[in-house]
């Protein structure tokens, strides 16, 4: 199944998703930002991390209004996966195809370690192959990773089942110690009302088998439902 990974100016993630993507059987094409391609011969689209446009507006800021978006929004309306990752959430938000925003994390350090999170929805494309209150070890690498939304807005993502995971501890508990940035309600990563945009702070593109195996139960999950679709 062929995917494609989109490269901005200061995205350094991008090489990691390729890569991953690649290991979990994908045929990955790189596009460049500024191209405006028809988007339909793929089954997933990634929004990598980095620095997008070197975050000299709110990340991910500038990116949202790059020509690809257009292409990816469109893509997103027909219900192609689509996927962003760090810079790649922050893309996502910053052009409206999630909800919230991200921003300065409460204790404003840049933070780079592994943090266990919590499965909390086990029942959309992303995380299928995994299990209600399966805490996975990843990756975080971000300065601007805080996720926050209004009261409102947060209880529309849990009536929709949208939280797909949630900083925790090693037993899967939430806790202000376990939330590694501030972010409203411990949230990770959520997707949009149909399931098929998803976006998360931590990096299950570097726990393929760079660092661990943790991430691979997104990519199975991933496949697994494209294959369900194509049987369909």
């Amino acid at each position: 199944m062929k995917a494609a990974v989109i490269t901005f100016p200061g995205s350094n993630c991008d090489d990691d998703l390729v890569y991953a993507l690649e290991k979990s059987g994908f045929e990955v094409d790189r596009l460049w930002h500024k191209n405006q391609p028809s988007l339909s011969e793929y089954f997933l689209i990634g929004i990598p991390g980095g620095f997008s446009f070197g975050d000299y507006l709110r990340c991910g800021a500038v990116a949202s209004r790059s020509p690809i978006l257009e292409a990816v929004k469109s893509y997103a309306d027909e219900g192609g996966l689509v996927i962003g990752i760090c810079n790649g959430f922050q893309i996502l938000c910053e052009s409206g195809l999630l909800p919230g925003a991200l921003v300065r994390n409460d204790h404003t350090r840049f933070i780079c370690r592994d943090v266990p999170v919590r499965v909390k929805n086990a029942d959309r494309p992303w995380t299928s192959r995994l299990k209600p209150n399966q805490v996975l070890s990843l990756p975080i690498a971000h300065g601007e990773g805080r996720y926050v939304i209004d009261e409102k807005g947060y209880e529309t993502l849990k009536s929709n089942d949208q939280i797909l995971l949630e900083y925790c501890d090693n037993e899967g508990k939430t806790s202000t110690k376990s939330n590694p940035n501030g972010s409203a309600y411990d949230i990770a990563g959520i997707c949009n009302a149909n399931g098929n945009v998803f976006g998360l702070m931590p990096h299950p593109e570097r726990a393929t088998d760079l660092r661990s195996e943790a991430g691979r139960g997104i990519w199975e999950s991933v496949l697994s439902s494209l294959n369900t679709r194509s049987a369909q």
